[in-house]
């Protein structure tokens, strides 16, 4: 199994955190690795403490399921295939925009959550998060 090293892991929070930082919006920023450890983590000046933990879990929801917290949020509604998945796995799993699969060609090497915005800020900046590892491996 490939995985994000950490010299890329660093690369991904440091866009992340260029985007964080365009949109004027501190955010925690979690990157863990294809096995779903933690590899890198930031929390930006001013960002939420109540976000360090959600940012995690996104990065980790993103990898537990391969698939964006975006789109697990939207089969995750009431009357949806997956409703109630939020309150699996001790809780971790989180059903909102933020978190994204981090990918080197077609395998998943880990996930970015992020947290500390609107959901939908969350999900840009782990999308500039995970386009830097994309530009990092090309």
């Amino acid at each position: 199994m490939t995985s994000i090293t950490l010299e890329q892991a660093k690369s991904v929070v440091a866009a992340a955190e260029g985007k964080a930082d365009d949109i004027d919006v501190p955010m925690n920023i979690a990157v863990v690795d294809a096995g779903n450890n933690l590899t890198a983590f930031v929390r930006q000046d001013g960002a939420w403490l109540g976000s360090i933990e959600i940012a995690k879990d996104k990065a980790f929801t993103a990898r537990a399921f391969d698939i964006s917290t975006a789109e697990l949020a939207e089969v995750a509604q009431p009357g949806g295939p997956l409703y109630g998945i939020a309150v699996s796995n001790e809780g971790r799993v989180i059903v909102f925009p933020g978190g994204i699969p981090l990918k080197q060609g077609e395998e998943i090497v880990g996930a970015i959550g992020v947290s500390g915005g609107e959901v939908d800020q969350d999900h840009a900046v782990a999308e500039a998060g995970a386009a830097a590892l994309a530009e990092v491996l090309a």
